[in-house]
């Protein structure tokens, strides 16, 4: 069996089977998809070189590419367009987000619809727009006042995005009673001691809010989102909210697992009580605004995170055939000022560089050897994407 083939199937082992049978199929789509699903397996096979270990320590999300950028509804109620996945996050290098950004620019090309030689542009263009944020040594924010382009028109859109609409699509209503729809690919069928251990967890939290009622569940479901923590133990819950039909809100509850950047890195990490206290610290850390209703729980005796699903989420449709390339070049640049603005938001925090030190390392950067290292990733990717493909058509993966 070949290493990648191997390490895949041990870093999978033990996830739930119905789902992880949807992520391996996925992972068989494109080099993309497949990045997406094997943070564990790139950082495996990054290279010990001064370029990724020499960079200050930065809090770093783990698992940047371009589809962890996103809008979602902060505690102040407004909506943001910022990093939306904080799985892998932990204290790094500033470097190995950059080469993994990059590396997705590339691998998704044909996703994008771009030759290589426009990817590598567009690279360029999300490096250099961090680089420039970092030296400014200002931590910005994107939100419906301040976006442009591309991202603009998307939290323009979400604006006013009402609830009613979003639970039709995720539930079905039979009079004023609400259940969670099965049918649409988001959610799979839970067994009756999932659902009561569930309800118990849930129960248990609502009697700390001022409003129990509000937590009162109606529905649980096993759900599917994402790509690379599919298969990890994950329920959407129906609750009455505000009240039924109209006022009920969802829930997402995940388990959190160690992250899988943490091999390659050598810096020293702060002392987590649990997996989950450090995705949500570091995620309110990094984000301009914290996410609404984001908390570590203990389920199970293990260490989950409990949030809002919210109608506002979504991402932006990077289609250069039908918005353009400048209008795709101008949301990298506002991804790499996010990331800047990131690290500099998160900075001198339990071992994180200092602003200054990361204002020297926008000059110091070696961005062709950045920018060179990210093509021979992709390059590697992609073989590695081969052997997986080759191995799932043999059926090597069929949990």
């Amino acid at each position: 069996m070949p290493d990648v083939v191997h390490e895949i199937l041990t870093f999978n082992a033990g996830r739930d089977p119905d789902r992880l049978r949807l992520k391996y199929r996925n992972m068989r789509a494109s080099p993309f998809v497949f990045l997406r699903g094997t943070c564990h397996l790139f950082y495996r096979r990054l290279p010990a070189d001064p370029l990724f270990d020499a960079p200050p320590p930065v809090w770093s999300c783990g698992d940047l590419h371009l589809q962890n950028f996103g809008s979602y509804k902060g505690d102040n109620r407004l909506v943001y367009f910022d990093l939306n996945d904080f799985d892998e996050a932990l204290l790094a290098p500033a470097s190995l987000d950059l080469v993994r950004f990059l590396c997705s620019v590339l691998v998704a090309a044909p996703d994008l619809g771009v030759g290589k030689k426009e990817a590598r542009a567009l690279g360029a263009v999300f490096l250099d727009a961090y680089l420039a944020s970092l030296a400014s040594g200002r931590a910005g924010w994107v939100e419906r006042d301040t976006a442009e382009g591309l991202v603009h028109d998307l939290l323009a859109g979400l604006h006013g995005r009402l609830r009613p609409a979003f639970l039709e699509g995720r539930t079905t209503l039979t009079g004023k009673h609400r259940r969670l729809r099965l049918d649409n690919g988001k959610a799979l069928p839970v067994t009756e001691t999932q659902r009561e251990r569930v309800c118990a967890l849930i129960e248990g939290l609502a009697k700390q809010h001022a409003d129990p009622g509000f937590f009162e569940v109606l529905d649980v479901a096993r759900r599917i989102a994402g790509n690379g923590s599919l298969g990890v133990d994950r329920y959407v819950i129906l609750v009455r909210g505000k009240g039924s039909p109209d006022g009920n809100e969802l829930l997402d509850l995940k388990e959190a697992l160690p992250s899988s950047v943490l091999p390659r890195v050598a810096t020293a990490q702060p002392a987590w009580r649990a997996e989950a206290e450090r995705v949500v610290a570091i995620q309110r850390r990094m984000q301009a605004v914290p996410m609404a209703f984001l908390e570590p729980v203990r389920f199970r005796k293990r260490s989950y995170m409990l949030r809002a699903l919210q109608p506002s989420e979504d991402r932006v449709s990077l289609d250069v055939a039908r918005s353009g390339e400048g209008a795709v070049a101008r949301v990298l640049a506002s991804m790499g000022s996010i990331v800047a603005s990131a690290q500099l938001r998160s900075s001198g925090r339990d071992g994180s560089a200092i602003a200054d030190a990361l204002i020297g390392y926008a000059g110091e950067c070696r961005r062709k050897a950045l920018l060179g290292a990210a093509q021979d990733c992709a390059a590697q990717l992609r073989q590695h994407w081969k052997i997986y493909a080759e191995a799932y058509d043999d059926g090597a993966f069929a949990p």
